[in-house]
């Protein structure tokens, strides 16, 4: 049996950018494993970290990462997810990145986050061994999501075992944003048809409660939002339906992308 482990920096990354690549992949028979990095509960925020909650009508009391990863977990229930795993470190407004603006900027060199995420994900990864990893390509330069993706080769040789995913609600914003320069050169697009696996996608989604309103303007705009997405996704690279896009090396296992992209 065959394991792919689903790199999310955030809880939700993973269901909003590739949950219909993780539903086709489940339905063949693979165990899927979702790995979170940031996802530590940090009591008595103030400030900017405060805000991150209170903005989504959340009061000051309540533990907002409790809630999320509950959501989490409802996710994985929803999609059968065979491991789920949360590396317990903290999100980027507690670490020091105090605005909106300053998620959006390069990682402080003060931000050692890196080294500890390494240390924290590489006995999980070994305990896996997966045959495919997928990660973030950091789209719209969220540092969170640049940090996992720049984590990605201390952790093995996985190039050619590696699709990066475009980040979502990201690319649907920003449809010319460009992947972390930190990815390989010479990568090229692997287009996966989730048109059967859409509606799973989108139930999977609305288990982020506290992230759908923010992210999407409500759980009823979660389905129309994705769907007209995924299905300019196939547009753009001559296919009917609705697909999921990602990068890969030209030395992609052949296995994995006949698993992928066979009907």
């Amino acid at each position: 049996m065959s394991t792919a482990l689903f790199l999310s920096p955030h809880l939700d990354d993973v269901a909003f950018s590739c949950g219909g690549t993780l539903a086709r992949l489940k339905a063949r028979g693979w165990t899927v494993a979702l790995v979170t990095v940031f996802t530590r509960s940090v009591p008595h925020p103030t400030g900017f970290a405060l805000a991150c909650q209170t903005d989504k009508g959340l009061p000051p009391e309540v533990d907002y990462m409790v809630l999320r990863r509950q959501e989490d977990r409802d996710f994985a229930a929803r999609m059968d997810v065979d491991a789920l795993v949360w590396a317990d470190l903290p999100e980027a407004p507690h670490r020091g990145y105090d605005s909106a603006a300053a998620l959006f900027t390069p990682p402080r060199e003060d931000d050692g986050i890196g080294a500890e995420a390494v240390a924290r994900l590489a006995p999980v990864v070994a305990g896996l061994r997966p045959d495919l990893v997928l990660a973030p390509q950091a789209l719209g330069g969220h540092v969170d999501h640049v940090q996992v993706a720049r984590l990605l080769p201390s952790l093995g040789e996985w190039a050619s075992r590696t699709l990066w995913y475009r980040d979502t609600p990201y690319a649907v914003r920003q449809p010319g944003a460009r992947p972390d320069p930190s990815l390989p050169a010479g990568l090229r697009p692997v287009v996966v048809d989730v048109s059967a696996e859409l509606w799973r996608k989108v139930r999977g989604c609305t288990c982020y409660r506290t992230q759908v309103g923010f992210q999407f303007g409500g759980a009823e705009a979660v389905g129309p939002t994705l769907a007209a997405f995924q299905q300019r996704e196939a547009v753009a690279h001559g296919r009917t339906g609705h697909a999921e896009v990602f990068l890969a090396g030209a030395d992609l296992a052949p296995d994995l992308l006949g698993a992928l992209t066979a009907s």
